[in-house]
């Protein structure tokens, strides 16, 4: 993988940037999370008058070769059929995007169907799926490499489009088996308390999840005594997952906003910071899920969510539910006056 230079926020304007929040006509602090983002977003740009401009969401897709062992309530034909469903406007995601003004990119990278001829699809698929991981590794070295530099890709075609804030979701059945996982290595959690009920299993189909992902991390650690980040990450990630790390390793590299969405997006999101911890000055996370164990995995990231509505959909659609707070933030900091423009004495 090339590596991505990516460098924190420059922290030289945040005096300037707290004296003109704190100086805006209102209680010192009396708008809370909003001061906090309003503050994390002018860092981001250094600038004292913060835009969103061109949002961009990218829709990625992908199959798993996990699935077949029957860790998901959902048949992986499911993943095609949405991907189909999100050209004609019918998703969830359709909706959101729609709503908050979001350019929708509907991207294969790796579903396990031909959709070459699909209208309204990106065809920038890897391989149909990757491979089970009980058995072996998910993809290859090359296959990696190649995701990693695709989401880089689709980042940058975001960014030419004038875009500063992307967000990016996700279609593929049997993608919290990986997320769990993810989030068992890299937060030295114990693997059980990682896995959930994705898209509905059932008590016993939980505990069917658990004996092989378990069996899968067993063989995993057994053939591999020693092991980076990276190799485990290819090891049991999927096409749409390590695309979502390339792509907001390239945000961050350009300064841009990432929106990150629920359980999975958030697992991405942990990955890509153990790549390169700077990353994390970049996310503003949406919202904290339904998924077991995702207020866990933010906690590893010590992120706050901006909302928790119970959600667990995927598609990205937790974190296009919570752009208006990003934008309420932006409007605070441009829009309010402050309190010598208002002829209102300063009582603090």
């Amino acid at each position: 993988m090339r590596p991505f230079k990516i460098i924190r926020p420059d922290e030289s304007m945040r005096t300037e940037i707290q004296a003109k929040i704190d100086n805006l006509n209102k209680p010192k602090g009396s708008l809370g999370r909003l001061e906090t983002l309003a503050m994390q977003i002018c860092l981001v740009q250094q600038s004292l008058e913060p835009k969103l401009t061109h949002p961009c969401h990218l829709l990625l897709g992908g199959d798993h070769g996990i699935e077949r062992e029957g860790v998901s309530v959902s048949p992986r034909d499911v993943t095609w059929q949405q991907m189909v469903n999100f050209t004609h406007g019918g998703g969830g995601v359709n909706m959101f995007c729609r709503q908050h003004g979001f350019k929708l990119r509907i991207v294969d990278v790796g579903v396990d169907h031909d959709l070459s001829g699909v209208e309204g699809i990106i065809d920038r698929k890897i391989a149909p799926g990757t491979k089970d991981f009980l058995y072996e590794a998910a993809m290859s070295e090359e296959e990696f490499n190649k995701a990693i530099e695709t989401g880089a890709a689709l980042t940058d075609e975001c960014k030419a489009e004038g875009c500063n804030i992307l967000c990016i979701g996700e279609m593929g059945i049997a993608n919290t088996s990986p997320s769990s996982i993810w989030m068992h290595l890299f937060g030295n959690i114990p693997l059980d308390e990682c896995i959930g009920a994705g898209a509905g299993l059932n008590a016993q189909g939980i505990s069917h999840k658990s004996k092989v992902l378990n069996a899968a991390v067993e063989l995993f650690k057994a053939n591999h005594q020693q092991w980076d980040e990276a190799y485990a990450i290819r090891y049991f990630g999927g096409f749409e997952m390590v695309t979502a790390i390339g792509a907001m390793l390239r945000a961050a590299e350009l300064h841009m906003l990432v929106l990150v969405d629920g359980f999975i997006m958030s697992a991405c999101a942990l990955a890509a910071s153990r790549l390169c911890p700077e990353v994390l000055g970049y996310m503003i996370f949406g919202h904290c899920g339904d998924e077991s164990g995702h207020k866990r995995m933010l906690a590893l990231m010590n992120a706050e969510p901006l909302l928790n509505l119970g959600m667990r959909l995927g598609e990205g659609t937790g974190a296009l539910c919570a752009y208006p707070i990003v934008e309420s933030a932006v409007r605070m900091v441009n829009e309010m006056n402050n309190f010598r423009d208002a002829k209102i004495t300063k009582y603090f």
